[in-house]
């Protein structure tokens, strides 16, 4: 379960704006923003209008990925946002399948956000 997760970003209205599409299918919305003297701090949310994942501008250029996997709420929902990601052109770490070694229900596609972080959507189900 994740709270909330801060990313620092070279461009935080285009990491947003990216999420914003790649996530479409799970809800992912702009839930507030607050301005800076660097630019906007992006508070992006789920259905329930808690945001939970903020971007904001990088406050070093250090190399920081970070893996962050988003609940989705379904296999298709997964797919959907495969097709998303692949149409920005992002690049493809994994595609969508099971990841038995997880748990025999995990579902997930992996890939890079504008920043070069680990993004994952995944599903937990039970096998079918």
């Amino acid at each position: 379960m994740i709270d909330h997760l801060g990313l620092q970003t070279a461009d935080s209205e285009a990491a947003a704006a990216f999420y914003q599409q790649v996530f479409a299918a799970c809800g992912l919305r702009e839930a507030m923003r607050y301005h800076t003297p660097h630019g906007p701090v992006i508070g992006l949310c789920g259905p329930d209008g808690h945001p939970q994942l903020w971007v904001s501008p990088m406050e070093d250029t250090g190399h920081r990925p970070v893996h962050l996997a988003l609940r989705a709420p379904s296999r298709e929902a997964v797919d959907e946002v495969f097709a998303a990601a692949r149409a920005t052109g992002t690049e493809i770490l994994h595609e969508p399948r099971v990841w038995p070694e997880y748990h025999p229900g995990y579902y997930g596609v992996f890939f890079r956000d504008p920043d070069g972080n680990n993004v994952e959507a995944v599903h937990h189900s039970p096998p079918s």
